[in-house]
């Protein structure tokens, strides 16, 4: 027998053999103990009393049974023995490795892994040991991740030879930090097992893993070929899609402790700047509705909650260049709010996932496409939001490094809201974050203040806005006041500052003052341009729908050209339509708007305390008022915001009838209050408000359903303040006749077009209606007031721009036809190219500027056929009943008279010239004032237009268009009336032909019967006159000095000698008699 067989005889003899699992692990012990005693230093004299016992031990068993002998000698009690055996194996369960590479089935089962990487190196080094213990696993753990391919020295541990790929893959895994953490999650499963004699080992092994993991981060250059930081990464990765995040949250917390506690070698933030920047490359690249996105998204949550991370993100996200408005979209948290389903490239669809050829894709699928998108967004903006929550919840250094970050963000990006920035898209596209980043962030923000979003939050009357009047602070002031929002003093505020009001600042401003404001100017900032963008892509794709269909009639070349840009703009069109309408975020934008309406009507009000106060009328005086401080674009995103839910979500309007109280409740304070907001064209833009959110009855487009209006009638028609809304309806409509801008002129009639909608509407409405005709009553009884009567006021502006506008829509109707006959008769065939394209252009901008006049007189000259229909006394006063008159006919005159053929264009519909229309409204207004006595004797003295014959050419014409007979009959009575008034009118024109010069009046050379001196200048006129000029221009017409009726003097005098005058030479033409 060899000597190894006697071992093995002799060991397997020895009463402590069988506190071993197997011959080999008895075998292995042994040799093992024996190394140990050959490697000790003799013990002193003084040692302990234990190596005496042991060579008592010794000296009792046969020399040559070395086995034996060594293992009598080493243990000197079964618990020992066991412990150390324990220890091996659990190293060998939680690390995967070993030094034993023995024959396996001479290994015993005892829970050792069924494969483990050899550490071959180290168990030469270690002459033969073959088992590991506490003092050799930290050599042997640093050996094992040392190793560049593991998985060539793995061995079987178990006789079952099975394949176990999972096995393989555990314990040959060559990425340090993985490897680490599932020993960490053995080592813990150790720790809860092994018996508590064995606890402190493991968890000593627990503790090794943790601070190798630390040395892993702190020095990745020793490891070759591996990217550490892609691989913590990873790990954080793999637990959010396997749900165990928790777990690995686990163990980088001990890790990171670590690494907080010995930062000589590398920072934190050294360690978790890499991770950062793989995590934005990989990031920039997802899209919206790549589910892998929404892993990271989890990953970037766990960053955000661990408050050491946190803080190393939002110190790595300030960007070098603050003042450049890019670098904040090029920060890992820029790079995640700019992803959505807009263009990445703006004008390039190619490999734009999204709303591909959608002329060959029905309604349905489109829909279901945007329905997609927006769960998408859904839970896209909502991980947004949580992230932002997170890192404002953590240290107050962290909440200021963040609200630094949107305070300069917002700054550096306030060039979005230019003119010449849309205009030159080359540059805005260097200089400035995206639209997907400013819609995010919004969205974001949103939600964030959604707490106190609620029209009667007793929190909303914290706001102070004296936080916008604040200047420049020093980093400690923005930090100890919470004030990070820049630039807002230089901001337009809805009123001046009084110069004896002083400001008094608070100490530091509640987080909802800073929200609200950091969301109100990144809605102004963001969403404004984004609604800009998509009305003139509505535009666009209207205007070239028409010119492909055209191309398509004709069968040019150039219809499938026309067709790929219709294509390319409508994929632009419904990706942005779709990112702007995701149902949440408008219905958070909804709230806040609400919110704010409420909360400017409390300011209004001059309320400071806790509680809300409802609103009534008239309003208190304004005294300190904080409205000073208030910038405007609060006001403008309320605007844009209801605009455009009326434009292209107007569902949604119908879902909270509260909200549309309180934004009415707004409307009604500000539109016609000049002391509570000075900016006109603000006040305008409220009209366009409220024609918004009014129920608008017109028919809905073929194919498609009536939107639902039931809440927003309820609303309006049951509206507390409803006549204090109509008559601030007209105040502005009168106030924008004089702004003082350059263009006023041009812009008066766009920012009424919207008001005259909600007149026809409040017309219709009772409460309303009442309000209107008070108004009207009151006018009439106060026509010579100092201040004229507002009603007056209005109806004067409102014939002065039915004048101008029909006139003009004439003019251009003239124009527009004879280039038409021009083409059509080839008079252009011969034209070079570009005179050709010159008159083709012409024809365009006419064809743009006829439609648009034609739109507003048909507007104008409606609301006079509603208003006549039930105000009558002031129509037909002398101050406005001529003027009314003289437009009527001179309109008819075109409309039915031998004017009419110069305005028969080709197609009517195309320039929304609607003649039977006009004519239809110029008779009812007749028909409605045809009753006055005062009214129709007025009418034959409008010598310009009027004639028996024009009317009853509009009675034939009234015929054709087939109106109802009642009408037409009832117009060719008053005809008549009217006729048999024109005779007697011209034998009073004979009469008077001979008056003195004296006697007329300077301005309309009619005779004066009431005439007046102006105080200034000195000339006399007809109080009719100067009653009709002062509605338009309150200045003496002979020397431009300030003039109000007050201030007239009756010219008695003049007055009895030209009513002698008119007496005698009435007396001498009877005496006369017909002959004479």
């Amino acid at each position: 027998m060899t000597d190894q067989g006697n071992n093995n005889q002799n060991i397997s003899r020895n009463p402590f053999a069988a506190l071993f699992s197997s011959l080999a692990d008895a075998k292995q012990f042994a040799l093992g103990q024996k190394q140990q005693e050959h490697s000790k230093p003799p013990l002193e004299d003084s040692g302990d009393s234990q190596s005496e016992s042991e060579n008592s031990v010794s000296d009792s068993i046969e020399d040559n049974d070395d086995s034996v002998a060594e293992i009598s000698r080493s243990f000197r009690s079964r618990q020992e023995l066991c412990e150390q055996l324990n220890v091996n194996h659990m190293i060998q369960r939680i690390f995967l490795i070993t030094l034993d590479n023995s024959d396996p089935s001479l290994r015993g089962g005892n829970g050792i892994p069924s494969r483990c990487v050899f550490l071959e190196e180290m168990a030469a080094d270690l002459d033969g040991q073959d088992w590991l213990d506490m003092d050799s696993i930290e050599q042997a753990l640093f050996s094992r991740l040392l190793m560049l391919e593991p998985g060539n020295h793995l061995i079987y541990m178990t006789s079952c030879n099975a394949v176990n790929l999972s096995a393989d893959r555990d314990a040959g895994d060559k990425c340090a930090v993985p490897y680490l953490y599932a020993c960490y999650q053995r080592a813990k499963e150790e720790v809860t097992k092994v018996p508590e004699k064995l606890l402190s080992f493991a968890v000593h092994c627990k503790n090794l893993i943790v601070s190798n993991a630390r040395t892993v981060l702190l020095t990745p250059e020793i490891y070759i070929s591996q990217n550490v930081y892609e691989q913590l990464l990873d790990l954080l990765l793999e637990g959010v899609n396997s749900a165990q995040l928790d777990l690995v949250v686990e163990f980088l917390d001990e890790v990171i402790a670590g690494l907080l506690t010995d930062q000589e070698v590398r920072t934190f933030g050294e360690v978790m700047v890499p991770v950062f920047d793989i995590f934005q490359g990989r990031v920039k690249d997802l899209d919206l509705c790549q589910l892998l996105l929404y892993s990271y998204l989890d990953v970037f949550l766990y960053f955000s909650q661990q408050k050491d991370i946190a803080k190393v993100l939002v110190e790595h996200i300030q960007p070098k260049d603050p003042s450049n408005g890019l670098q904040y979209q090029k920060t890992l948290l820029g790079t995640i709010l700019n992803i959505s389903c807009l263009l990445k490239t703006p004008g390039v669809v190619e490999n734009h996932g999204y709303f591909l050829n959608p002329s060959r894709s029905s309604p349905q699928e489109m829909k279901v496409q945007e329905s997609n998108i927006h769960q998408f967004m859904g839970q896209f903006q909502d991980k947004l939001h949580l992230i932002l929550k997170n890192l404002l919840q953590q240290s107050s250094e962290t909440r200021h490094l963040l609200l630094s970050w949107l305070g300069g963000c917002l700054q550096a990006n306030t060039g979005r809201t230019k003119i010449w920035a849309n205009q030159m898209p080359e540059i805005f596209f260097q200089m400035y974050a995206s639209d997907a980043f400013f819609l995010n962030l919004g969205a974001a923000l949103l939600k964030l203040c959604q707490p106190f979003c609620r029209p009667n939050s007793p929190k909303l009357l914290t706001f102070n806005p004296t936080y916008s009047a604040l200047g420049e602070l020093s980093e400690d002031e923005r930090r100890n006041r919470n004030v990070h929002a820049r630039g807002l003093d230089k901001e337009t505020c809805l009123i001046p500052i009084p110069p004896q009001q002083n400001v008094e600042f608070a100490q530091s401003y509640s987080l909802l003052t800073e929200n609200l404001i950091l969301t109100q100017l990144t809605l102004h900032i963001g969403f404004h341009r984004l609604h800009d963008q998509m009305v003139k892509l509505n535009q666009s794709l209207h205007r070239l729908q028409g010119s492909w269909r055209e191309a398509q009639l004709s069968g040019g070349p150039a219809a499938e050209q026309l067709r790929e840009q219709f294509e390319h703009l409508m994929t632009v069109y419904l990706s942005t339509k779709a990112a702007a309408t995701q149902p949440a975020m408008l219905q958070n934008c909804l709230n806040l708007q609400a919110s704010c309406a409420s909360l400017l009507v409390q300011v209004g009000l001059n309320n400071q305390g806790p509680e809300h106060i409802p609103l009534r009328f008239p309003l208190p005086p304004l005294n300190n008022s904080h409205l000073c401080y208030v910038p405007e674009f609060f006001v403008d995103n309320l605007g844009d915001f209801f605009i455009f839910l009326r434009r292209f979500a107007d569902e949604v309007l119908e879902t909270s009838a509260e909200s549309l109280e309180q934004v009415l409740n707004f409307i009604t304070m500000f539109l016609g209050n000049v002391e509570r907001m000075s900016n006109p064209h603000l006040r305008a833009k409220l009209a366009e408000v409220l024609e918004a959110v009014m129920p608008h009855m017109e028919a809905a487009a073929s194919g498609t359903t009536q939107p639902i209006m039931f809440q927003r009638q309820r609303v309006f028609c049951t509206y507390c303040h409803a006549p204090c809304l109509a008559e601030a309806l007209m105040t502005v409509f009168v106030d924008i006749e004089f702004t003082g801008d350059p263009h006023q002129f041009e812009q008066k009639f766009n920012y009424r077009r919207p008001m005259y909608s909600i007149l026809k509407y409040m017309w219709n409405t009772e409460s309303y209606r009442e309000s209107i005709k008070r108004l009207a009553t009151y006018a009439s009884e106060n026509l010579e007031a100092m201040n004229p009567p507002l009603f007056l006021r209005f109806l004067n502006l409102l014939m002065n721009d039915a004048i101008f506008l029909l006139d003009e829509a004439i003019q251009f109707l003239s124009k527009i036809k004879v280039l038409q006959l021009e083409r059509d008769r080839g008079a252009w065939d011969d034209l070079l190219p570009d005179a050709r394209r010159e008159k083709e252009s012409s024809l365009q901008m006419l064809g743009q500027l006829g439609r648009f006049h034609n739109i507003m007189s048909n507007e104008t000259i409606g609301t006079l056929a509603f208003l006549t229909s039930e105000i009558k006394g002031i129509f037909v006063h002398p101050f406005l009943a001529e003027r009314i008159i003289s437009m009527l006919n001179y309109f008819l005159q075109h409309l039915v008279g031998p004017k009419m053929g110069a305005l028969k264009v080709k197609d009517f519909s195309e320039f929304d010239f609607k003649p039977h229309q006009l004519v239809s409204d110029i008779c009812t207004i007749y028909l409605n004032l045809g009753n006055e006595e005062n009214f129709c004797a007025s009418v034959p003295k409008d010598g310009r237009s009027y004639s028996p014959t024009l009317f009853c050419q509009t009675a034939r014409v009234l015929k054709k268009i087939n109106k109802p007979g009642e009408m037409i009959v009832s117009f060719s009575l008053l005809a008549d009336k009217i006729k048999s008034l024109a005779d007697r009118h011209q034998q009073e024109e004979e009469t008077y032909s001979d008056a003195p010069d004296e006697f007329l009046d300077p301005i309309m050379s009619t005779v004066m019967l009431d005439p007046v001196i102006l105080p200034s200048s000195n000339v006399t006129v007809d109080r009719s006159t100067i009653a009709r000029h002062l509605l338009s221009d309150q200045t003496d017409p002979f020397n431009r000095s300030p003039l109000t009726m007050d201030q007239i003097r009756p010219n008695e005098e003049l007055k009895q000698q030209i009513l002698q005058w008119l007496a005698e030479h009435k007396k001498e033409i009877q005496q006369m008699g017909p002959s004479g």
